[in-house]
């Protein structure tokens, strides 16, 4: 297994499609999709995520490796598959800010890892929560990279919470990588300071909500 691993993660590095997919194919994950995602793909993201905090790569080999294992788990896991995590409505979003790359990151990933939510793009503070509160979104998630924007994020939970307590809110993005208190104080319910914080954290929310 970490012949193969290290091989997969070897071919996302390189931004190499067909490589990755023959190496996942020569796993026959045919015969167990879902332990295919667990063990091979989420952890070779985790692994690339924790290189581009050591510097070791650039975030567009980031980016890259999560649109190709996003690609990959569509084909394995497609959307109508029963193997897809059961789950609340989820959305992720960029909130009064135009820095896409951080949002797009922990979007492939989290899709890598089965799990469906809606791409609201990016929004202002009405847009967003108007389209939270119409689609029924259980789990929001928001990304931003300027403190500016971060402090819109107070407003949206407070009208979403208004409207719905049960409604979860996960923040993002380098402003709450600077300051530890950040999400609280702007009344989310979590945060994740990188793609697996994200993750955790979204599971943590769907198991609250389950």
């Amino acid at each position: 297994m970490k012949k193969f691993a290290a091989k997969f993660i070897q071919a996302l590095l390189a931004m190499d499609r067909i490589e990755a997919q023959q190496i996942l194919a020569r796993m026959k994950p045919e015969d167990n999709a879902l332990e295919c995602v667990d063990k091979m793909i989420l952890p070779a993201l985790e692994e690339i995520g924790r290189q581009w905090e050591q510097g070791k790569v650039p975030l567009a080999q980031v980016y890259m490796s999560g649109r190709i294992c996003e690609e990959l788990v569509d084909q394995f896991l497609p959307p109508a598959s029963p193997l897809r995590t059961d789950q609340p409505s989820m959305a992720i979003a960029i909130l009064e800010d135009f820095h896409t790359l951080g949002k797009a990151i922990v979007y492939s990933v989290l899709r890598a890892r089965g799990i469906e939510l809606v791409d609201f793009g990016t929004v202002d503070v009405d847009t967003l929560v108007n389209k939270t509160i119409e689609g029924k979104v259980k789990i929001l998630l928001i990304s931003v990279l300027m403190l500016s924007s971060a402090r819109h994020i107070k407003e949206v939970c407070q009208r979403l919470k208004q409207n719905n307590p049960r409604i979860k809110v996960i923040v993002g993005g380098a402003p709450f990588r600077f300051d530890d208190q950040l999400w609280i104080s702007v009344g989310a319910d979590a945060v994740g300071k990188n793609t697996t914080e994200a993750l955790r954290a979204t599971r943590q929310m769907m198991e609250e909500l389950s």
